[in-house]
C-alpha cells in the first residue's frame, strides 16, 4: 500500500507531465505556400520575380487565427482558399506524379490580388490539429484537412500567358463549382500530413494527428 507521502510525490509526478505536455504544444506555425509549376507563367506577374505566399497561423482557446499574404502576383487575380486533405507537390515543390486527388476539402475564404500583385488575409476557424470533415450519411469518416492551398477563380486566367488549361473542364473549388486549377498549395511535412498538424502520431500507419 502506498503511503500519503508517496501518493502526493505520484500526483505531483503526474500533474508535472500534465505541464510539460501543455508547454510542449505548439501555439503558432508559419510556412509558405509553393506555385503548381504548370500554372506558374500565368500566376506571376509580367516579368516579376516567383509569387510568395506565407501563412501564419495562431492557436486559440475555442479557434485559430490564419493569416495569408501573397506578393508577386499578377494584379487582379482572383483565387479561393481550401483547407484540403492532400496536396500535389512534393516537399521540393516538384509536381508529385503519384497524385490522385486532394480529397476532403473545406471552402475557407476568397482571395485577390490587387494592383501591386498583393493580398493579406485573416481567418478563424478550428484549424491546428483539429481540422476535419465528415458526412455520416454519405459514409465518409471524420477525415483531416491539414493543407492549405488555393485555386484560380476564373478558369480563363489559368490559360493565358503560356499555361494550358482546359476551361470547358472546370474544377468544383469556388461558390460556383467552376473553378481553374491550383495555383499555390502547401507541400508536406516529416508525415505527410500537412502543416496544419503541429503534432504528428509516427506510431501509426500511416501517421495521424494527436488533437
Amino acid at each position: 500500500m502506498r503511503t500519503f507521502t508517496q501518493k502526493l510525490l505520484g500526483a505531483a509526478i503526474g500533474l508535472a507531465s500534465i505541464a510539460s505536455l501543455a508547454a510542449a504544444q505548439v501555439n503558432a506555425v508559419e510556412f509558405d505556400l509553393l506555385p503548381n509549376p504548370k500554372f506558374l507563367s500565368c500566376l506571376a506577374a509580367p516579368g516579376g520575380p516567383t509569387p510568395t505566399a506565407h501563412v501564419t497561423v495562431t492557436r486559440g482557446k475555442f479557434n485559430d487565427r490564419l493569416t495569408i499574404e501573397g506578393n508577386n502576383l499578377k494584379p487582379g487575380l482572383a483565387f479561393d482558399m481550401f483547407t484540403v486533405e492532400n496536396t500535389n507537390l512534393l516537399a521540393s515543390g516538384a509536381p508529385d506524379t503519384n497524385f490522385v486527388t486532394f480529397g476532403m476539402a473545406h471552402y475557407q475564404s476568397d482571395l485577390r490580388a490587387n494592383e501591386l500583385g498583393h493580398f493579406k488575409t485573416t481567418i478563424k476557424g478550428v484549424l491546428l490539429d483539429d481540422a476535419f470533415d465528415v458526412d455520416p450519411l454519405a459514409g465518409v469518416k471524420p477525415t483531416n484537412t491539414f493543407h492549405l492551398g488555393f485555386w484560380f477563380d476564373n478558369p480563363n486566367d489559368a490559360n493565358v500567358n503560356g499555361c494550358t488549361f482546359d476551361v470547358t473542364k472546370p474544377t468544383p473549388f469556388n461558390g460556383e463549382h467552376k473553378a481553374g486549377p491550383i495555383a499555390m498549395i502547401s507541400v508536406p511535412s516529416d508525415a505527410n500530413l500537412g502543416p496544419l498538424c503541429t503534432n504528428p502520431n509516427l506510431t501509426t500507419d500511416p501517421a495521424t494527428c494527436t488533437p
